[in-house]
């Protein structure tokens, strides 16, 4: 059997990407293997999941380092040691640093509650309802330095309802993400996925 891909795992609250993806690993449906979970917020839901499941976890407290390149530097540190080949973007509610990115380039994913480049940083699904678009949905991507402007592995579109609230557009779109995400993670595994620029080829 393959080598499983070794994933990190960065979150700040609920965890939901996160239980998704074990539950996808815990099925078989995804060739991988979390070594470390990383959390900005001691009190994430995320990490009883992680305990729940006896997954390694660290809790990185924004205010005990100085500037955000420190913060990112033991980041990149953890990560490393613990032999990491792909970051995921669960829910981590920090700007990551060009440092960051540079040491893991073309190897960290996000997802993003709407259709990118439609409405990204916070709230995209608030955004969606407000604009008042017939589609919303969600977007796994690689990470570049911009907000939500990196490279598009997969997207899903789900309808948005006349009667729509930010919070049932967002269960609705909830549903995708814990479907795609794990895709575009087996994708990456199996070899498949190609930047070239802007555009994802999807390999076979």
């Amino acid at each position: 059997m393959a080598d499983l891909l070794k994933l990190g795992v960065l979150i700040s609250g609920n965890g939901s990407n996160l239980q998704s993806i074990i539950d996808h690993i815990e099925k078989g449906s995804l060739q991988a293997v979390i070594k470390i979970i990383i959390s900005n917020n001691p009190d994430a839901y995320g990490l009883s999941r992680a305990k729940k499941h006896g997954i390694p976890f660290v809790v990185l407290k924004n205010g005990n380092f100085k500037n955000k390149e420190d913060f990112d530097a033991e980041l990149v540190r953890i990560l490393k040691d613990n032999g990491v080949e792909l970051v995921i973007l669960a829910g981590f509610m920090r700007i990551i640093s060009p440092d960051f990115i540079k040491a893991f380039s073309g190897k960290i994913m996000n997802i993003h509650p709407a259709l990118l480049p439609s409405f990204p940083g916070l709230h995209g699904q608030r955004q969606a309802v407000e604009y008042g678009v017939k589609f919303s949905g969600c977007t796994v991507h690689f990470v570049n330095e911009g907000v939500d402007t990196g490279p598009i592995i997969i997207q899903s579109a789900v309808p948005v309802l006349d009667d729509d609230t930010e919070d049932t557009l967002a269960a609705r779109i909830l549903k995708e993400e814990h479907r795609i995400y794990p895709q575009a993670i087996q994708l990456f595994a199996d070899g498949k996925l190609e930047i070239k620029g802007r555009k994802v080829r999807i390999k076979n």
